[in-house]
């Protein structure tokens, strides 16, 4: 991250490591050319990764998450001069027989010609650069009637297979426009045919829904070799030099295997589903620990790795926790009922919760109506209600503890911020404000708080008396929904759609 500038303005962030792969880009993990980088979407920046440093730089332009483009919506196949940045001509992608056309794939040798397949269509393309336009040519499958979801073309051009969803490949000669080959015949694939390979060592190289990765060899594509991975293949791609390809699946999980071996290495992993919540153990900075559905999982920062995960099917975790001294993490989880029940110490029982608090043998829980904070005592086998405070009439969004565990703040959606005493369970103060409170934060002295909410202004409030004493504007788009502040109490840092850092003066 960089520093904040001096005068107060708003520093850039600078991304320096992504952790996660996106499984459900079609063909989106590649291997560049150099046989040194990988690339592949995460979110709205494309990463290159070097392959033996694991060094990775940014790619960043896109204001959504990156996705793979082949076809466009309107059914139109467009052919584009990238020098001039300008369409040459275009031409509908399909014929009105059959259906959209799904995927394009050009040719190694020649600029002028492409193929594309899709709902029971399968076409190859002339471009005519003299008059600006694009010649399609039906191929001949004879009573075949298949969806195409994958392509691959040798690169002599002589043919293109193509994956379908009935779990057949089927092999096309550019010359002829006919189907030469189909199969295997008799024990298809599952799942249908989701990625292929076309290795320098020969055979083919198909990746299914089911997760099978297999070596193919003939004209009826008999199996040689297999292999299974976790999720659906989504990517398959090669590292020439190496004889090495890798393989990207739709469980975020990325692989590596050689020819000769045909064994899969695992080599990135990350969450399937959303992360939720984000918590780094106090005084350190290696490791970090992340929560998402059916999973919470520790990371090792310096190396990007995953060192532990925590596995609950069919149970999402909205937020997490860590002791002080390291040793137990505590999560809010929902499985429809409210309940609590012992996953390495874990209270479970809302769904919606933001942020909790947690300190040593006893911490904050937000019951599924929400407005309430529950205090546990919590031992190595059993959680005990000890009270239960009730002040707020929305919502709660975040719970703060100060280091003393005699003192807490809880913010709102009902537009309250909620100072409490932890000895005696009553409220101290409460701050008033026009907004849906959805974060709030102790300065590290503790005798101020920060709050922010839809309002998109940071306030500083006194915790004596609940009174304002500064407000900046913190967002000119959408609302603050998360806040941190370092140690020394110099800077702080909020999370909307984009992440900003600013410097904190003490008033």
């Amino acid at each position: 991250m960089a520093a904040a500038k001096g005068d107060g303005a708003v520093g850039e962030l600078e991304l320096q490591a992504a952790i996660g792969f996106n499984g459900h880009v079609p063909c989106g993990l590649i291997c560049h050319p150099d046989w040194e980088h990988i690339l592949y979407p995460l979110g709205c920046t494309v990463v290159i990764q070097h392959l033996d440093t694991k060094k990775q730089s940014f790619l960043h332009g896109h204001a959504n998450n990156v996705s793979r483009v082949v076809v466009s919506r309107d059914g139109m196949v467009m052919v584009w001069d990238v020098s001039k940045r300008e369409a040459v001509c275009g031409s509908p992608a399909s014929p009105r027989s059959a259906g959209n056309a799904n995927v394009v794939m050009c040719s190694s040798c020649r600029d002028e010609m492409f193929v594309t397949a899709g709902n029971f269509t399968i076409r190859v393309w002339e471009l005519d650069t003299a008059t600006k336009k694009i010649h399609p040519s039906e191929c001949y499958a004879g009573q075949l009637r298949r969806i195409t979801v994958c392509v691959q073309m040798t690169d002599d051009d002589d043919d293109f297979y193509l994956g379908t969803t009935s779990g057949d490949v089927l092999k096309v000669n550019t010359s002829s426009k006919v189907v030469t080959a189909c199969g295997p015949q008799k024990k298809k694939f599952s799942m249908g045919v989701t990625a292929l390979l076309l290795p320098k060592t020969g055979g083919l190289i198909v990746g299914t829904g089911e997760g099978t990765v297999a070596l193919c060899t003939g004209s009826g594509f008999q199996v040689k070799k297999r292999m299974r991975v976790e999720g659906a293949v989504a990517s398959l791609t090669c590292r020439g030099r190496d004889d090495q390809f890798f393989i990207g699946t739709n469980k975020g999980q990325m692989y590596r295997s050689a020819y000769a071996t045909f064994k899969e290495e695992l080599v990135a992993v990350c969450h399937t589903e959303a992360v939720n919540d984000i918590v780094f153990p106090e005084g350190h900075s290696d490791l970090f620990v992340t929560c998402s559905t059916n999973d919470i999982r520790v990371w090792y920062t310096p190396e990007r790795l995953e060192r532990l995960r925590i596995t609950v099917p069919n149970v999402t975790c909205h937020a997490v926790e860590v002791t002080r001294d390291g040793m137990v993490i505590v999560s809010v989880e929902c499985r429809g009922e409210q309940t609590l029940q012992c996953l390495a110490l874990v209270g479970q029982d809302v769904q919606g919760v933001k942020d909790q608090g947690l300190k040593a043998e006893r911490f904050l829980l937000l019951p599924a109506q929400g407005k309430e904070v529950r205090i546990w005592n919590t031992g190595e086998k059993t959680q005990k209600l000890r009270e239960v405070l009730k002040e707020h009439r929305g919502a709660v969004s975040c719970i703060k503890i100060n280091k003393n565990d005699k003192e807490g703040v809880t913010a709102s959606l009902d537009g309250t911020c909620v100072i409490w005493d932890l000895v005696r369970y009553v409220r101290k103060q409460m701050i008033l404000d026009n907004t849906l409170f959805k974060c709030v934060c102790y300065h590290p002295g503790e005798y101020q708080i920060i709050t922010s909410g839809t309002d998109r202004k940071i306030v500083y409030w006194e915790v004596l008396d609940g009174s304002a004493i500064r407000e900046v504007q913190g967002s000119l788009s959408s609302s603050i929904n998360g806040m941190d502040i370092t140690s020394d109490g110099a800077s702080f840092v909020t999370g909307e759609c984009v992440v900003g850092a600013g410097e904190r003066r003490s008033y």
